[in-house]
């Protein structure tokens, strides 16, 4: 989704919005792996300072991890572009599915990130709910293509990396510029640079490590070595 045609146009909204009630309920049952319980255990064992994450599915905080900075927000929050004011996504799914009765029941293919495709002359019967307080539009709290990451975020992402050691890039192909300065920052600081993933990366170049292992096997591993030397 573009930001600006979220913004401006009401029947792309219509269509987000109506895909996205028959995805959430399959996207909101995720939950954490070992590569993200592996980075929780990071972190209470002292390794793990902070994670900067582009995921929007908040399975890191599920998996136990306190420091996340959330670069591109998270789909369970949804915000008034009038008034500002933020809501539940899952309170949100309750409005809508009054607003359009039966709308869960249609047979639709689901992508794993929750999103649905439907026919155009079905989208047109979906009715959008709109701001509990302000009757105002509604945006899921995440950073659509063509917008922009919050200044406070990135502010939050820099101090995290300023008293780092090294820096660990997890199953990421630093496609996006987002993620990817701050491992031109690690680097122009002399901050070492690991990276594990699959297939390469924008990055492989400004890696001191690279690791194309399947994060899921690599983590837990690393979670146990550094549990075992430091007890």
């Amino acid at each position: 989704m573009q930001h600006q045609s979220f913004v401006s146009d009401a029947e792309a909204r219509r269509r987000y919005w109506a895909r996205s009630v028959l995805g959430w309920r399959h996207f909101s049952r995720a939950r954490p792996n070992p590569a993200h319980q592996a980075l929780a255990e990071l972190e209470r064992t002292g390794a793990l300072t902070g994670l900067i994450t582009q995921n929007v599915d908040r399975l890191h905080q599920r998996a136990g991890q306190r420091r996340v900075i959330e670069l591109h927000g998270a789909l369970a929050d949804v915000r008034c572009l009038h008034c500002g004011e933020l809501e539940e996504r899952d309170l949100l799914q309750q409005r809508l599915l009054a607003l359009n009765p039966g709308w869960t029941e249609r047979h639709v293919e689901i992508a794993p990130d929750g999103d649905a495709e439907l026919p155009p002359e079905v989208v047109r019967d979906f009715r959008v709910a709109s701001c509990a307080s302000c009757d105002g539009t509604l945006k899921p709290d995440v950073v659509f293509f063509g917008g922009s990451v919050p200044r406070e975020r990135v502010a939050a992402a820099w101090e995290c990396l300023e008293g780092a050691s090294a820096l660990l890039v997890v199953g990421s192909s630093l496609a996006v510029f987002s993620g990817f300065r701050f491992v031109r920052g690690a680097v122009a600081r002399g901050i070492p640079v690991a990276l594990v993933n699959l297939g390469t990366s924008r990055g492989d170049e400004l890696a001191a490590l690279r690791v194309e292992l399947r994060a899921g096997e690599v983590l837990p591993a690393l979670a146990a070595l550094l549990g075992a030397v430091s007890s």
